[in-house]
């Protein structure tokens, strides 16, 4: 499952929850189960009710799945989290770097009521036992925990995101919501698509080269024939370091959700057949 580096402690880990009709699978990080402050996990396929190209746990209301098949996936979820569907705050991806504030009075918008917003891809609050929810099949899921101003982020970043520094833009936002200082925010970099994984053209490229020069050799591998493998991993590594996060502070992925399209979606993968996993992350009370 894993695209495992010599040494590496593997993340994120593989848990499970047992419900009454079904084992459900998920994956956590360390790193964020030990600041004591919150609850999430990012999803797999696996466990749900939906059927066809969509099995089983799709968590997208968009993709043509039945609606009622996506709640009672969520249903699934929210016993992990430890929550209700009325809890969950759903962003609204377009691959912006657009980081909203959301509170009690946003609970339940995209899930169980309209969300009254759009084009956000990344969401931040200081409200205990608020949902933040966001949603994958290559792209890449930032999870932000600030454990001295009790604060937390989840964003979403594809390339678009990435080069446009989603992370940096997310704790900008924090700073600027809650007085979030980098040195104290723990974060994980969740499963996405691996560098050998994802090609990309040379326009994509040039603009990764510009956004991150003197680290071109660290992001892209030269193909040779006008198209480059991509690491979104280290790019958001760069980024968010830069940003001033510890690197003690900062979990990276090596799960790549193209290498493993029985058990992750992959846009890539499927070719666009696929339903979405998903992030959530919310406060506990004190």
């Amino acid at each position: 499952m894993r695209k495992q580096k010599e040494g590496k402690e593997p993340v994120p880990v593989m848990r499970s929850r047992q419900l009454p009709s079904v084992t459900f699978p998920y994956l956590s990080y360390p790193i964020l189960e030990q600041t004591g402050m919150v609850e999430h996990c990012f999803t797999t396929r696996l466990g749900g009710v939906s059927r066809g190209m969509f099995a089983s746990l799709n968590l997208s209301f968009t993709r043509g799945d039945d609606r009622l098949a996506v709640e009672e996936n969520f249903r699934r979820v929210s016993k992990v989290m430890n929550c209700k569907n009325g809890d969950f705050v759903l962003s609204d991806q377009t691959h912006t770097t657009n980081v909203r504030r959301v509170g009690r009075k946003d609970a339940g918008k995209g899930i169980t009521r309209g969300r009254g917003y759009a084009d956000v891809d990344g969401l931040i609050t200081d409200e205990p036992g608020l949902v933040l929810s966001t949603f994958y099949a290559d792209c890449v899921p930032l999870y932000f925990v600030d454990v001295k101003k009790r604060a937390i982020g989840l964003s979403h970043s594809g390339w678009r995101g990435t080069v446009g520094r989603m992370g940096q833009a997310t704790l900008a936002a924090m700073r600027r919501e809650f007085g979030t200082q980098p040195e104290e925010v723990v974060c994980a970099i969740g499963p996405s698509i691996c560098q050998d994984c994802y090609e990309v053209s040379a326009d994509v490229a040039e603009a990764f080269m510009r956004e991150f020069s003197g680290y071109e050799e660290e992001v892209l591998i030269d193909k040779g024939n006008g198209k480059y493998q991509l690491d979104l991993w280290r790019a958001n590594e760069i980024v968010l370091l830069q940003a001033g996060i510890k690197q003690e502070h900062l979990s990276v992925t090596d799960v790549c959700t193209c290498c493993n399209p029985q058990i992750l979606f992959s846009h890539r993968a499927s070719h666009g057949k696929r339903g979405n996993l998903g992030a959530f992350l919310s406060l506990k009370q004190k």
